[in-house]
């Protein structure tokens, strides 16, 4: 068989970028280790096919091979995490092909909001990382029409509602545990809880739904706080963040979600067991009880040790339960794109004025079932 005249050090790069092993790549090939290996020390090469699998498997582009070498694979927003000390090397493909849909979806609804004349969102870069927590917080809450917080309702009616509220402004928000619908591509909650892209026509907020549903409405209230300040980014929401544009996302966050004044005075330190805090607090403040362990940590009212063990416990049991009772796919497409998104995209497609094809690949919903998802969850 013909064999393909491919870069060795592109493999050896597309299979690090990857994240995966030579023993696991081998596997995913059907080749001995040592064959492998040989392709990437030059020894011996892959036939064409071959070439086109380690391709696949590795999440490249098939021509990237026969480059003289590798792409420059820069960011195209912020790294604003700080667990570890990260280089674009060690970022995963599965958070960079994320990104990357993301941006080709809001790169198209930036030119359908232009060519239909819409102005910009005037929440973005309204506030900047100067303003302090108390006006972005009051200056949040007046524009989504909210009370100081929620008079009925679980946390999980107001995530809702609260997104509803976001998109009304004009921000979409998406959410999704996974690169595309790949189920074999899981996002990592450890890596990143989400991101935000800061622009006037077409700002957007993605939440890894990896993380547990407690912890998410923190990271819509943090991201939300990227757009409202200007600053396009990634977070890991650490409580213990040193970055300015973090430490005031998670300020504003836990402001907004659990004002201070409330909530020492509500707050219980005669206590043997912490934990007996959590209850009422979270239906006081309509939040979940891990927004209130968080406020308590960033308080200084629980240790460390106590905070973290209580939420890796959570993030244990939601991993536990996760495949229980999943939504159906296209609720879930909806969520992943955001539904102000879906309706613009499923309107285009259904006035003719978008070919149903180009609508799939925005949507994920095959052409002929756009029209009763449009109806069913979109409503149009």
């Amino acid at each position: 068989m013909t064999q393909a005249m491919i870069n060795p050090d592109i493999l050896s790069w597309a299979r690090h970028r990857a994240g995966l092993d030579v023993s696991g790549l081998a596997r995913k090939l059907n080749v001995d280790e040592e064959k492998l290996t040989a392709w990437e020390q030059g020894e011996t090469r892959p036939t064409f096919k071959q070439a086109q699998n380690y391709a696949h498997h590795t999440h490249i582009p098939f021509g990237y091979l026969f480059l003289k070498q590798p792409p420059k694979d820069e960011l195209p927003i912020p790294d604003l995490r700080t667990v570890g000390d990260r280089t674009p090397e060690e970022i995963s493909i599965n958070l960079r092909d994320t990104i990357k849909d993301v941006l080709q979806r809001q790169l198209w609804y930036q030119e359908y909001q232009k060519e239909r004349g819409t102005g910009g969102v005037v929440v973005v870069g309204r506030q900047s990382v100067q303003t302090p927590v108390y006006t972005i917080v009051a200056d949040m809450k007046t524009h989504l029409g909210l009370k100081p917080w929620p008079e009925r309702g679980s946390w999980e009616d107001y995530t809702r509602d609260l997104v509803a509220r976001i998109e009304s402004l004009g921000v979409l928000v998406m959410r999704s545990g996974m690169v595309g619908s790949n189920t074999r591509r899981l996002l990592n909650v450890d890596e990143f809880r989400g991101f935000a892209i800061a622009d006037w026509f077409a700002p957007v907020i993605f939440i890894n739904t990896a993380d547990c549903p407690e912890a998410r409405l923190f990271t819509l209230i943090h991201e939300l706080t990227h757009i409202w300040v200007g600053e396009s980014g990634i977070s890991d929401a650490n409580p213990r963040s040193q970055g300015k544009v973090e430490q005031l996302c998670n300020a504003v966050a836990a402001e907004f979600l659990a004002p201070e004044i409330e909530f020492y005075a509500f707050w219980k330190s005669d206590t043997d067991n912490w934990k007996i805090n959590l209850p009422f607090l979270s239906s006081h403040f309509h939040v979940s009880q891990w927004v209130i362990a968080r406020r308590a940590f960033e308080l200084s009212l629980i240790t460390d040790g106590e905070y973290w063990t209580y939420v890796n416990k959570l993030q244990a049991d939601y991993k536990a339960r996760e495949k229980e009772g999943s939504p159906t796919y296209n609720r879930m497409q909806m969520s992943k794109v955001s539904k102000r998104f879906a309706q613009a995209v499923a309107s285009e497609a259904l006035s003719g004025r978008m070919l149903l094809r180009e609508a799939w690949k925005l949507l994920g919903v095959k052409p002929d079932k756009l029209a009763a998802f449009a109806h069913k969850e979109l409503r149009i």
